[in-house]
């Protein structure tokens, strides 16, 4: 592996931070758990304590990796997008989310692992804040703009769908994420039945 020279700029809000590419890449050799700041810094020849000042762990570092996610999610959408049908926005919107993360998908699922770890409870009250903040972009990324009712049976709806597709994703090896895609699917085709009906619903109400 290549080394990254002290003068390598870095930027954690950038999709072309070095520091985040070689940890994914040491991460591929050794595990996600194995990782440690030190590793990192002497292959990147850096000093462990200006290394610290860009991340303070290797969660900070997963962070990293899923925002990268997020800012890919919500890059300029391609021509047509807006004339696509709620469900078809949603559904390019969360597969851009997962396709960004594919590249690393054993390393990210490991990242879950270690987040969810019963030790690690301080980092369960992020991880359900970041959740609730993914949430609300992709809502606004669909333009899905209903409020009342609707928008907390859509938060509720697209928070479970996201935390059931994730599950597949981490264990999904097909080509091109398949499984994953056929699940998507399925799934919101079933949700697009059940908020026609709470729609029927609240009118005769």
């Amino acid at each position: 592996m290549v080394a990254k020279s002290r003068s390598a700029k870095h930027n954690p809000a950038s999709d072309r931070d070095p520091i985040l590419d070689a940890a994914l890449a040491l991460a591929e050799e050794s595990g996600w758990a194995s990782l440690g700041l030190s590793a990192l810094a002497g292959l990147l020849r850096m000093p462990l304590a200006e290394l610290h000042d860009v991340y303070r762990d290797t969660d900070a570092i997963a962070d990293a990796w899923f925002a990268r996610a997020t800012r890919t999610m919500l890059a300029p959408h391609p021509e047509g997008f807006t004339q696509l049908n709620p469900r078809q926005r949603i559904v390019h919107l969360m597969l851009r989310w997962f396709d960004a993360l594919a590249p690393h998908r054993r390393v990210t699922a490991e990242m879950l692992a270690a987040k969810m770890h019963p030790p690690h409870v301080h980092h369960w009250g992020p991880m359900v804040f970041n959740l609730s903040r993914l949430i609300q972009l992709l809502r606004d990324a669909a333009g899905l703009r209903a409020g009342g009712r609707r928008r907390q049976l859509e938060e509720i709806g697209l928070t479970a769908l996201f935390l059931m597709t994730l599950r597949v994703w981490c264990g999904d090896d097909t080509q091109d994420q398949a499984r994953t895609r056929r699940f998507i699917g399925r799934r919101l085709n079933g949700a697009e039945r059940l908020m026609v009906q709470l729609s029927a619903n609240d009118r005769e109400d």
